[in-house]
């Protein structure tokens, strides 16, 4: 009988405990909620994705206007490929770069192409990124394999000091 009324005390008790424990997870997480929307934190990932590049969080540098034209950045080849009056903020706003590799490419190499200018350590130069945009223009493969290596670039670019 002891034994039963003892662990009935100790039940009561963790039940009291675990509905403090998730009513103050509950409360936090609403907390979190109203200051930070969901949206907001998906789009903006770090500071060196397209989606970052696209939210306009950030001027863009000087070099790179975003009213310029992939054409004009890139060059013919890049003409070539896409709308001639396809902007850079268009660019880094695309989301049709699923299986479209030529898409994945223009996006990322948008970002890295803003990175090279506006973050200190970028492993790649703006030279760079323009040289291997237009080699890697002359495949669905090389486009992907080089969209796949800027995007890399982009995300681990959060790491450095800007």
């Amino acid at each position: 009988m002891v034994t039963l009324l003892l662990v009935c005390c100790l039940s009561r008790r963790h039940l009291v405990s675990s509905l403090i424990v998730c009513f103050l997870a509950a409360a936090a997480a609403a907390s979190a909620a109203a200051t930070t929307p969901g949206f907001v934190f998906a789009r903006a990932r770090g500071k060196c994705t397209p989606q970052y590049w696209s939210s306009r969080a950030e001027s863009w540098p000087k070099m790179v206007p975003q009213m310029s034209t992939v054409s004009n950045v890139f060059g013919s080849r890049a003409f070539e490929r896409f709308r001639y009056d396809l902007t850079l903020l268009e660019a880094a706003s695309r989301n049709d770069d699923l299986g479209n590799a030529f898409a994945g490419l223009v996006k990322e190499s948008t970002a890295a192409l803003l990175n090279s200018y506006a973050r200190k350590g970028y492993p790649y130069s703006a030279w760079d990124i323009k040289t291997l945009v237009i080699q890697a223009l002359v495949s669905k493969q090389a486009a992907a394999l080089q969209a796949q290596r800027f995007r890399h670039a982009n995300q681990a670019c959060n790491h450095f000091h800007f």
